[in-house]
């Protein structure tokens, strides 16, 4: 077990001038206070020269001269150690930077052992479709020993805690290389694997401490949304645009039209290793990102057969071994479907089905637009059983949009016929405002969403949003072939909307009525972030209000100060305002579970409440409920099992008590808020 036990993490962004390690240690005392038990860092290694997020690794065996070298770790690992506080690492291990800083690059020799290289043409497999980084060889032994053995020295003596695995669907074999990590002494190890809970997909039996938690997100999302609004907003989407497709449809062509083009290199080189008809059209078709067939064991698991079941039939065959074909071609086939799936999906169809952007998330399916109370419980208890220590996240560097924008964008559809409404009458006042085609009938409703999402911001961080999501989405521009003059259409449209009195006299209104629900859904979404089965993680100052947009807006630096003399208020004994509500939530959820360790390990137990109600029981001591429509009143009866009867104590209010059930009913316990944390009272 670690040292420090795992109670939650805190995202941190590292970056050279802007947050390295002397100055995330003169965070530690804040972060102390506000509950965290663990700093989760983002890749910490030598990379490319200015590199603003850490992923292009030049040297994984040397910690960053430029975030302060190792002994600027380690420093801030005895100062976190100090105070009962743990570090999590981000590691790398599917590839490095094509850099001359690179030493396993530079050297041919060396990098055709570490380096997947293609022997016939001498070009890379890729991480994606980025040619600047090229795949690792984790499956050979040498390469893993000299790409993790500073990491691994680093957990075997105490100074890191564990590691977050980036993108091991990339590897060769992702479980052979999380049982070499395991071996080499990490014991608690995340991994960045993209579930597909819309195809029933599960995290295999993997010697993990879970997934870093984007099917969670994903889920809450799912359980914020008000089925009331999907037929509004559905039909608002298709009369505006004509477009009658489904997001699975959308997402089937941005599939295939990146297996077509972007991807042809790596079907080439799969060609050669082995030509089998229909490969194209079965990199595409896979629902899930990959299989994990072992071609040299040759173990095929019933989750391989069920994916691999609508694939074309000599594929099929093949991937499943009841086909020859080489344990190479195998191997290929399923490192080439993540990528497809990645950019077909989450970087072209998100960006093209613009019905409700809410819903558009990593580990996400727009298709699914509200989940059931129940279904969330069962989640949550093959969590507590499976991977008790699944990270829980709201809010990451990869997610499209910041949990606090999510919850404006959700606040929509428990008033979707009125938003809809809105969005008719601005489509027709603001029609002036267009020029040389642009927007279209789905750009102008990504602006108007964007805008209400994340209002108020600047333009200029509007406008580099917009150049990157009409560029992912392909239709009228792209990276590759930008229209500039189409993209500036579009940027005028949006800034002109600023002064447009016909729209802002609507607008403004809407924007407070959605900042005003989506908060309380954000609330209501922290409580239950923070007291499910799981590990909590907080991103980088997403305790006050966030309101950001996809990367690198979320990467934007952090007002730190404020944060401190917010948290020094509230511990000093002032009342939470609506500026430090969520921060609030965050403070006395962490410190009960600082103080009731035992109950956030313990059961499970859901509680019957009525639908628009989540309640239950953490271990015996812990009560949550939590409304999860905006008109939430816990009307209706609810059923408390025994262990739920005695006397409370309220954590997140005036700290008064309660006893149970003796008249009490759910809206009681509830209150005005719509939700309540209950302590046992001994």
């Amino acid at each position: 077990m670690s040292r420090h036990p795992l109670r939650a993490t805190y995202r941190l962004q590292l970056q050279a001038g802007v947050l390295d390690f002397a100055q995330a240690a003169e965070l530690l005392p804040y972060l102390d206070d506000l509950g965290v038990s663990h700093l989760y860092l983002s890749p910490c290694w030598q990379a490319r020269e200015g590199s603003t997020h850490g992923y292009d690794v030049v040297d994984p065996a040397k910690v960053s001269d430029a975030l302060g070298g190792e002994e600027g770790l380690r420093a801030l690992a005895a100062a976190a150690h100090e105070r009962g506080m743990g570090l999590v690492l981000d590691v790398v291990p599917n590839h490095m930077a094509t850099d001359d800083a690179n030493p396993y690059w530079a050297d041919e020799e060396r990098r055709r052992t570490f380096f997947d290289v293609d022997e016939a043409t001498g070009k890379h497999r890729r991480f994606f479709d980025v040619d600047e980084l090229a795949g690792v060889r984790q499956e050979d032994p040498e390469v893993f020993a000299a790409t993790h053995a500073k990491v691994l020295e680093l957990v075997r003596e105490g100074v890191v805690d564990g590691l977050r695995i980036d993108h091991p669907d990339g590897l060769a074999d992702p479980e052979g290389y999380l049982r070499d990590l395991r071996d080499g002494g990490a014991e608690h190890v995340w991994v960045e694997k993209i579930l597909e809970t819309g195809h029933g997909e599960r995290l295999r039996d993997w010697p993990v401490e879970g997934t870093v938690g984007y099917e969670f997100a994903a889920d809450l999302n799912a359980l914020l949304c008000d089925p009331a609004g999907e037929g509004p907003i559905t039909e608002l989407w298709q009369s505006l645009t004509g477009d009658a497709d489904d997001f699975h449809a959308v997402a089937a062509q941005g599939k295939r039209e990146q297996a077509a083009t972007t991807f042809q290199p790596e079907l080439e080189r799969l060609r050669r290793v082995l030509a089998v008809e229909g490969d194209e059209e079965a990199v595409a078709a896979l629902p899930v990102y990959r299989t994990y067939v072992d071609p040299h064991a040759r173990t095929v698991a019933d989750e391989d057969r069920e994916a691999a079941a609508g694939l074309p039939e000599e594929v099929r065959a093949r991937l499943l071994l009841e086909r020859e074909a080489p344990a190479e071609w195998v191997v290929r086939f399923q490192q080439a479907t993540g990528p497809v799936m990645a950019k077909g999906v989450e970087d072209t169809a998100f960006y093209r089905y613009l019905r409700f952007v809410a819903l558009n998330e990593v580990g996400g399916d727009p298709a699914c637009w509200t989940k059931p109370v129940e279904e969330f419980h069962r989640a949550n208890v093959e969590r507590a059983t499976r991977f008790p220590h699944n990270l829980l996240v709201a809010t990451t560097h990869d997610t499209k949009r910041s949990a606090d924008v999510r919850a404006r964008l959700l606040a929509l559809s428990g008033f979707a016929k009125d938003w809809c409404a809105a969005v008719r009458s601005w489509v027709e006042v603001n029609g002036p405002l267009k020029a040389d085609g642009g927007p279209t009938p789905a750009e102008e409703l990504l602006v108007y969403q964007t805008l209400l999402g994340a209002w108020p911001i600047e333009h200029e961080r509007v406008e580099e949003y917009l150049v990157k999501a009409l560029r992912e989405g392909k239709t009228t521009t792209s990276w590759i072939e930008p229209d500039e003059d189409h993209e500036q259409a579009v940027i005028a449209f949006a800034r002109a909307l600023r002064d447009h009195g016909p729209f802002r006299y609507g607008f403004d209104g809407y924007v407070a009525r959605a900042s005003e629900v989506g908060e309380r859904l954000s609330l209501a979404a922290t409580l239950l972030r923070l007291t499910v089965p799981g590990l909590p993680d907080v991103y980088q100052g997403d305790e006050l209000w966030a309101l950001s947009l996809v990367d690198p807006d979320n990467r934007r630096p952090v007002d730190w100060e404020a944060r401190r003399a917010a948290l020094d208020a509230l511990k000093g004994g002032a009342e939470p305002t609506r500026e430090t509500a969520k921060l609030h939530v965050v403070w006395r959820t962490l410190d009960l579970r600082r103080r009731r360790p035992e109950a956030f390990a313990g059961d499970y137990t859901p509680i019957p409440a009525p639908d628009d109600v989540c309640a239950y029981l953490r271990g015996s001591d812990v009560l949550v409920a939590v409304g999860v429509r905006d008109a939430a009143t816990g009307a209706g009866g609810w059923t408390l099992p025994a262990e739920a009867t005695g006397r409370w104590r309220d954590v997140l209010g005036s700290g008064g008590e309660v006893d149970l059930p003796d008249g009490v009913t759910l809206a009681g316990v509830l209150g005005p808020d719509g939700r309540a944390l209950l302590e046992r009272v001994a």
